[in-house]
């Protein structure tokens, strides 16, 4: 099972909206906080092409300088999310994180879940050549896990992340933690309120009732 982190483990969709607006602020570019709000879950590099016209690598560094400092302390982890990982890899599931954060910044959040060891493969922004929602990053997980698509899904909760989870060719579960509606999030072979309602739904969904895909364990 392959984990988004950002909205779907952690609650930093906020946080992190909140620090590209204050960057864009400081590079002259007066951005409301639900215009960037809606396209977080892209990596840096797309969301700031979409509001300026143009990747900025500046703004982009300064945007996770502002977070690192002023945001990540507020960030916690969503209920029960050490428990959902745990259960997981208790029952023999692979874990991966498949992120478009910065290896700094990916470490730094993966501490918040206090569960890091469970995942047998972490991969961000460095291990792909092309952000979410192309499927660059999450073809890289599944070559870390060395297992074929069709023996995966993935869990996140943004449709960028549905979309490379298609892409990929991996069944999507969503989460409606990060802000997004059900909608929005397909397909998918579930959606679910958090990690803890996807906790208490685990059984179902591991061993596939109701659905045309399995997940091994």
């Amino acid at each position: 099972m392959i984990f988004d982190l950002d909205g779907t483990l952690v609650d930093s969709n906020d946080a992190h909206a909140a620090a590209f607006v204050e960057a864009f602020g400081e590079f002259g570019f007066h951005i409301g906080f639900e215009s960037v709000r809606r396209l977080i879950g892209m990596g840096a590099d797309k969301l700031i092409a979409r509001l300026i016209g143009r990747s900025d690598e500046a703004i982009a560094e300064r945007k996770k300088a502002l977070f690192m400092a002023r945001h990540l302390p507020r960030v916690r982890p969503f209920p029960r999310v050490e428990s959902l990982l745990h259960e997981l890899a208790c029952t023999g599931v692979k874990l991966a994180v498949a992120s478009s954060a910065a290896k700094d910044e990916l470490d730094a959040l993966l501490e918040l879940t206090h569960a890091s060891v469970c995942f047998a493969q972490i991969v961000g922004a460095d291990d792909a050549a092309r952000s979410k929602p192309d499927p660059d990053i999450v073809r890289a997980a599944l070559d870390k896990l060395a297992l074929p698509a069709e023996q995966c899904a993935m869990v996140g909760d943004t449709p960028y992340d549905a979309s490379a989870a298609r892409r990929a060719g991996l069944a999507f579960v969503g989460v409606r933690c990060g802000g997004w509606l059900d909608a929005d999030l397909q397909p998918a072979i579930g959606v679910y309120d958090d990690p803890a309602d996807l906790l208490d739904g685990l059984d179902s969904l591991v061993k596939g009732r109701g659905s045309a895909r399995q997940i091994p364990s």
